[in-house]
């Protein structure tokens, strides 16, 4: 517009006065043919330049081109592009899905030709004629009925009902995919690959033969259809054929987990609602996977659940002292203690004292494997003994009221195993966690409560040789508090992998998953060493019996390892690859759809692990109380 409104303004005639009469006068033809040739030779002088300038197509142009009859080369690269010619009766949602995934170099076409309803239904009732007629012919000269042409006559009516209603329309559909290879020997294979997927689902493909560089301009991103090589379909069958399917996943009750990437929907969902609430979360150091776990709890606590949380390095700080939660220190000089003899008082279920008491030795044995080291079998059975007298001796038997009764110690177990035969070198061994080093920790009463909505331990301070055992008496202490009480809680277990590297802790943790669902109790573990963890036969069961699985950012060492365990395609790794933070893969049970974790702002300012935003929030801390003093100090005044 700007340039017609120029070129008036050139060739407008100047106004010239005379005697106080305005009169115009045009350009002459001398002046016209002037100008002309003056921009002729800009044009010319133009043209010469920008031959010698390289330009963005020099630089991504192939040095030449040649066309072959089933490919083309350009350059050093040869294209090949298939077509689809037939579709069987039936064909699934996504079928287009194996090829869109596959690892290879690809351009796909899809072009969509509506027709007129009128014209498809004058041939659907002619070919409605023909059908009926034969099939009236068989009848009446006694042949066999023909299935195909009844089921053909059904679909043919159904068709011509839909069309005729609007519920579906029609169109000419061609589908064409190309693809690029290095070598001849490559381009071979892949297309036999790719034939092969196509015919698994009955959808046959030929190569565009003498037609190699009409296939290749009919994928090009200009939408011209140079092969025109179609096949008719209706409405429902090509809406199979988009080739990204997500899984949808907002119900009506839950919290917010992120954004779906697919169609940016919201990811709404109840980890109770599923046949379990255990999740598992894998991920690199820095992924955001303890941003992720720190929104859940969040926004679970809002809806009333109750958070229990084992944090090593001190994450969950922050977050609890914002909502008020009990936060435990777990240390050799700390005030809190876990008495690993406690016993559960379960509520409303039927199960016998004796029970509790075997199921308590069996998990203490399992904490001093941890403690005292390899065990023979006559140890073994000496501390099955031992145990067992150390509760009688508090008066704790398979009659006792549990309510009333006072668990030991680990100190009255030392004095049992004193008063044996055979027992010196497991004394000697134990004396280190009763009056060595290591006594602060496990010898004496518990005076730890669980008496709020979010409990966090902490067993940052704790040195490398004590965190399984503290973790496992931690752990245990939480599983007897669960069953002792009945409530909506879900437990976190960061950085899981310390309880992979023993057997027995490892083996609890997975009776521990196994059996929470019955006592409303959901159990995340999260950790960043992938490989410890799933190489570990507890640590692969305990995935499968998560039904919420969450998959941020992955290391190239450990993708290969997370597809076999996940089932992912090639499209999802690279995915988890190539995942910014708080990206990745969130699975619900059967359905999964990429993930973006998002929080306001004001969850952002609590659950935050980044130290500098840490620090900036600390400082603003600090100015806003020293700014109050000083307004408090003024009003004294």
């Amino acid at each position: 517009m700007a340039i017609e409104i120029k070129q008036k303004k050139e060739f407008e005639p100047s106004a010239i006065t005379a005697g106080g009469v305005g009169l115009e006068k045009g350009p002459s033809p001398q002046e016209v043919k002037k100008k002309l040739e003056v921009e002729k030779v800009a044009l010319e002088e133009e043209r010469v330049y920008r031959r010698g300038v390289a330009s963005i197509k020099d630089l991504v142009a192939p040095s030449a081109m040649r066309v072959e009859p089933s490919y083309v080369r350009l350059g050093d690269v040869l294209v090949r592009t298939l077509f689809i010619v037939t579709y069987p009766r039936y064909v699934t949602v996504g079928w287009a899905s194996p090829i869109i995934n596959l690892n290879a170099t690809m351009d796909t076409s899809m072009f969509f030709f509506p027709i007129k309803a009128d014209v498809v239904l004058k041939q659907l009732k002619k070919k409605v004629g023909v059908l009926e007629a034969q099939i009236t012919s068989d009848a009446e000269s006694g042949k066999p009925r023909d299935p195909i042409s009844e089921t053909a006559l059904r679909d043919i009516e159904q068709l011509r009902d839909d069309l005729t209603q609007g519920i579906e329309h029609f169109f000419q559909f061609a589908f064409y995919v190309t693809f690029y290879s290095t070598s001849e020997e490559q381009l071979e294979r892949l297309t036999s690959t790719v034939e092969a997927t196509f015919g698994s689902m009955l959808i046959y493909t030929k190569r565009a033969y003498f037609q190699a560089e009409q296939g290749f301009n009919s994928t090009l991103p200009i939408c011209n259809d140079e092969l025109m090589i179609t096949f008719n379909m209706s409405t429902s069958p090509i809406a199979s054929s988009f080739p990204f399917t997500s899984a949808e996943l907002t119900s009506d009750n839950g919290i917010l987990y992120g954004i779906n990437r697919h169609n940016n929907s919201l990811i709404v969902f109840d980890r109770f609602s599923l046949q379990n609430a255990n999740a598992v979360i894998f991920a690199t150091s820095g992924a955001g996977k303890s941003y992720a776990v720190k929104l859940e709890i969040l926004r679970s606590m809002m809806v009333g659940t109750d958070v229990i949380v084992i944090d090593p390095e001190m994450e969950y700080k922050h977050l609890s002292d914002a909502v008020g939660g009990t936060y435990v220190n777990i240390s050799l000089a700390s005030q809190s203690k876990i008495n690993p003899f406690d016993l559960p008082r379960p509520a409303g279920e039927a199960v016998s004292v004796e029970d509790i008491i075997r199921s308590a030795v069996i998990t203490l044995k399992g904490l001093l494997r941890l403690m005292l080291g390899k065990l023979t079998v006559a140890e073994d059975s000496i501390l099955d003994r031992a145990l067992l007298e150390t509760y009688a001796k508090k008066d704790i038997t398979p009659g006792s009221d549990l309510s009333t009764v006072e668990p030991p110690v680990l100190q009255d177990f030392q004095d049992v195993l004193e008063g044996m035969e055979g027992t010196g070198d497991l004394v000697v061994r134990l004396k280190k966690y009763t009056e060595g080093t290591f006594a602060g920790l496990l010898n004496s009463p518990t005076t730890v409560k669980v008496d709020n909505q979010m409990v966090t331990f902490s067993v940052r301070d704790l040195e490398d040789e004590l965190r399984p055992m503290a973790i496992y008496t931690i752990v245990n202490f939480i599983w007897n508090v669960v069953r002792s009480e009945r409530k909506k809680r879900v437990l976190v277990i960061d950085e899981a992998w310390w309880l992979m590297q023993s057997e027995d802790s490892a083996k609890f943790i997975f009776a521990l998953v196994k059996r929470c669902r019955k006592y409303y109790l959901g159990v995340t573990t999260i950790t960043q060493d992938v490989n410890d963890f799933l190489t570990s036969p507890y640590g692969q069961a305990i995935v499968t019996n998560s039904s919420l699985q969450l998959l941020l950012k992955q290391s190239p060492a450990s993708i290969d390892l997370i597809a076999r365990v996940f089932l992912l395609t090639q499209s999802e790794k690279y995915l988890l690859l190539e995942s910014g933070k708080g990206e990745g893969i969130f699975f619900a049970g059967q359905k999964h759809a990429a993930i973006q974790v998002v929080a306001s702002y004001t969850e952002d300012q609590i659950v935050t692990t980044d130290p500098k935003q840490l620090l900036q929030i600390e400082q603003a801390k600090k100015e806003f109380q020293e700014k109050m003093e000083e307004e408090k100090g003024a009003v004294k005044v």
